[in-house]
């Protein structure tokens, strides 16, 4: 266990807000519960999300969903959609949905470094009509995450601003082993090195869709 000798925790709100300050009056008006027409056409052009929910229990998790730009269907001003396309079939998300339907979107757009955030409740749905607009590559998805929006606003880009996401030379991936490498150095599995190579290799990229 970590010693916390010398650790100052902070407890209450109250003593949140007196360490941060009062929010900008503009982070404040900033949010919205319909989308607006940047809202839409920020969705239409972002290829990229993270869904974070968490369990009855208040077990969490945060999972990315990504496809071509304007994957994201748009229902109405307070309702979206996500297809779920064929992944290692874990569903953890998918189960804290079940129990808590609360959920937080965060949608990218590369080289840009604010973010559209979007909270609100969720429920699975495996069958609907508009199934046949999300469908990529021949996959028609099984499943989609339906959202009824609560909460939208643009976040800040001081994040990825100090990290220097999208710039090149800042990107370093050879400075860990490679995804085969890694998967066989952290789980107990009968593959060998070499099969985990084969299989995330060149044809990795054919089975994204099936």
């Amino acid at each position: 266990m970590v010693d916390t000798t010398g650790f100052i925790e902070i407890t209450s709100p109250a003593e949140l807000r007196d360490l941060l300050g009062e929010p900008m009056p503009r982070a404040v008006t900033k949010e919205r519960v319909r989308l607006h027409e940047r809202d839409r056409e920020w969705l239409a052009a972002s290829p990229f999300c993270l869904v974070a929910t968490a369990s009855a229990d208040g077990t969490c998790d945060v999972s990315p969903k990504g496809d071509p730009p304007g994957f994201t269907h748009v229902l109405d001003d307070t309702t979206i959609a996500i297809p779920d396309r064929p992944g290692n079939r874990r569903a953890d998300g998918f189960h804290n949905i079940l129990s808590n339907p609360h959920v937080g979107l965060l949608y990218l757009i590369p080289g840009r470094n604010e973010t559209l955030r979007i909270n609100g409740r969720a429920r699975l749905v495996r069958e609907a009509p508009f199934f046949d607009q999300m469908t990529v590559q021949g996959h028609r998805p099984h499943l989609a995450i339906l959202v009824e929006i609560e909460q939208i606003f643009f976040h800040c880009q001081k994040s990825f601003m100090r990290s220097s996401l999208w710039k090149p030379e800042t990107w370093h991936p050879d400075a860990l082993p490679s995804h085969p490498q890694l998967v066989k150095s952290v789980q107990q599995i009968p593959e060998t090195l070499e099969e985990l190579e084969r299989y995330y290799g060149p044809e990795y990229a054919a089975r994204l869709y099936g």
